[in-house]
């Protein structure tokens, strides 16, 4: 079984990456989406949504980080995943799944959906410009609006030589409501010769094994879950519902977040706010220090508080 943490935008940047890898067994990372236009953007671009290639394409605790692109233009999306596997990216992942209005008005994300030989076209442009031992994968929802062209989609991306293909079990119409409808993944997974990765609404061990078992899918990717709960992989992968890490040590996971190098300190707080208030649904002692820091703005006393708890 691989466990996959997904690309979510404004959610898993490379410090989220670096700290829910520090304390799960993630197979591997995918980027949040670098959008593709008119031109091969420049290297500090590729440098900022995904340091890690400067450490061989890992995490710091080793993780492989995939490289996703967003657009729809076949010539400078194929241009754009060379430069970014010279770069050092160990694969490349195309996104058709981002159910953002912005995103889908310039067609991009599951707008696409609605067109499978655009689908088809662009996973194969890049699929011939990418060498040939660089994975190629695709995400895509059940469909925009409805799930007419569901298998459509899926043998779009496998004809045109992906590696596999992720599927997140909503359309772009469901956005994030919950249920996910999982059983809908496995005539995907029948249909194809590729492999399916399941995708949605995966919370908790016990999702992870009703997904498994309606979906037909080995392998999981995981999104908010593993942001609100750092030790969902561990748990899925020793079949348990029941914590396996304390609150202490998330804390010492949070003075790490807290000192990440990627960020602005105004957007470090926030960002850190916003992890801080997703435990708080999981965490009783994340709500309570969320009352204590959620009107401060200094980054140096949000740490300090942290480290006072960190030893009480």
């Amino acid at each position: 079984m691989k466990l996959i943490l997904a690309p979510m935008e404004g959610l898993t940047d490379p410090i989220m990456r670096d700290v829910l890898t520090h304390v799960g067994s993630f197979d591997w990372c995918v980027t949040e989406f670098i959008r593709v236009t008119d031109s091969v953007l420049p290297d500090h671009i590729y440098q900022a949504y995904c340091p890690e290639l400067q450490n061989g394409g890992k995490t710091a605790a080793g993780t492989p980080v995939h490289v996703q692109f967003l657009g729809n233009n076949p010539e400078m999306l194929a241009a754009n995943a060379v430069r970014a596997a010279e770069l050092g990216a160990p694969a490349i992942d195309m996104n058709f799944g981002c159910p953002a209005k912005t995103v889908n008005r310039h067609r991009g994300g599951s707008v696409l959906l609605d067109e499978p030989e655009v689908v088809h076209e662009l996973v194969k442009a890049v699929r011939d410009a990418v060498p040939a031992h660089i994975p190629v994968s695709a995400k895509m929802r059940l469909g925009y609006m409805d799930r007419s062209f569901m298998l459509e989609n899926a043998h779009a991306i496998e004809d045109a030589g992906a590696a596999w293909v992720t599927v997140h079990a909503r359309t772009k119409a469901d956005g994030y409501t919950p249920p996910a409808f999982w059983d809908q993944l496995q005539p995907i997974r029948e249909a194809l010769k590729i492999n399916v990765i399941a995708n949605g609404e995966i919370w908790n061990n016990a999702d992870a094994k009703q997904c498994r078992l309606e979906s037909g899918c080995q392998d999981l990717m995981i999104g908010r879950a593993a942001v609100t709960t750092p030790d969902i992989t561990q748990c899925i992968r020793k079949d348990t519902d029941e914590a396996l890490i304390t609150w202490n040590e998330l804390i010492q996971l949070q003075i790490r977040f807290l000192s990440g190098p990627y960020k602005k300190e105004i957007n470090m707080v926030g960002r850190y706010k916003q992890w801080l208030g997703m435990m708080s649904k999981h965490y009783p002692e994340a709500k309570a220090l969320w009352n204590e820091i959620k009107r401060v703005k200094a980054l140096d006393e949000i740490s300090q508080q942290l480290k006072h708890h960190a030893q009480s």
